[in-house]
């Protein structure tokens, strides 16, 4: 890390690791863009741009490693809602800060082969989370039961229910089927369901087409990460566990730990889609 002085103020120059959900936005020309919303541990600044991410976390390691994020070695700046920023040409000005992007990370490893058989222990486990931000809702079960049958009629009218539902930065409803979206994707690829590749790319077409206007925009963005199968590590090891690759139990607890209901919402559309892989491979 260096510090250079310029006639205003001081500018520190650091390095950082992005995922690679957000090199379209980070290797496009620099753009502006502005503080969203600042947390202890985060930063969430909004691009001007029609490319996806739109909203771009800057983190610190103490932070959920979202699928938008930038992750930082070093204290974030002094910065508020609406401060201007610019996003661009693998770096990010952020207040005090020069961050180079020289690291990337995947937010969307692959599983590897899987039997169909191996999935149906999980279920057991994920059936039912507590927790939940809409519990009892209608359109989660004809989301259930819809995904099930492999019925897109009814998958896409529970999801334009869903979408924006619920209070927060990322609704409850929005968390649901983002946690859906990545199963669907993971869990069909490693077990060769093509039935349920092709619902994730029905129910993504139905979520991101409008995305920015139906809910928050950080949760509009995280819905496109989703749709592309990018999560963040929890919600990664939890899919591992259920195709073997390691302990699912201590996943799922360190998923339940995620926000208010978020984690809780999350495992949800996990249960979901898994219900769901199971059903359309023939396994259950």
């Amino acid at each position: 890390m260096t510090v250079s002085t310029h006639a205003r103020r001081a500018r520190v120059h650091v390095t950082g690791a992005a995922s690679t959900a957000v090199r379209p936005v980070l290797a496009a020309p620099r753009r502006p863009a502005r503080v969203l919303a600042v947390f202890p541990a985060g930063v969430y600044l909004e691009v001007r741009t029609d490319l996806e991410p739109s909203v771009i976390g800057v983190i610190t390691g103490e932070a959920t490693r979202l699928p938008n994020s930038v992750l930082l070695a070093t204290p974030l700046p002094r910065v508020t809602v609406g401060d201007d920023a610019s996003v661009g040409d693998r770096a990010i000005d952020l207040g005090s800060l020069s961050l180079r992007v020289r690291r990337w990370w995947d937010p969307a490893p692959p599983l590897g082969r899987t039997d169909p058989a191996r999935l149906a222990h999980a279920a057991a486990l994920l059936a039912d989370p507590p927790g939940t931000g809409l519990a009892g809702n209608g359109a989660i079960g004809l989301l259930a039961g819809s995904c099930a049958e492999g019925r897109l009629l009814g998958v896409v009218t529970a999801a334009e229910q869903l979408m924006g539902l619920g209070p927060g930065l990322t609704p409850s409803g929005d968390d649901v089927l983002a946690g859906l979206l990545v199963t669907l994707r993971h869990l069909g690829a490693a077990t060769g369901t093509g039935r349920a590749i092709w619902l994730a790319d029905w129910l993504a077409a139905t979520v991101t087409f409008d995305a920015r206007t139906r809910t928050t925009r950080i949760s509009a963005t995280l819905l496109h990460c989703a749709a592309r199968g990018e999560a963040s590590p929890e919600v990664i090891a939890v899919l591992r566990g259920i195709a073997g690759r390691q302990a699912l139990e201590p996943a799922l607890r360190r998923l339940h730990r995620l926000g208010h209901t978020s984690g809780a919402d999350l495992a949800q559309g996990i249960a979901i889609g898994l219900a769901a892989v199971l059903a359309l491979s023939g396994a259950r």
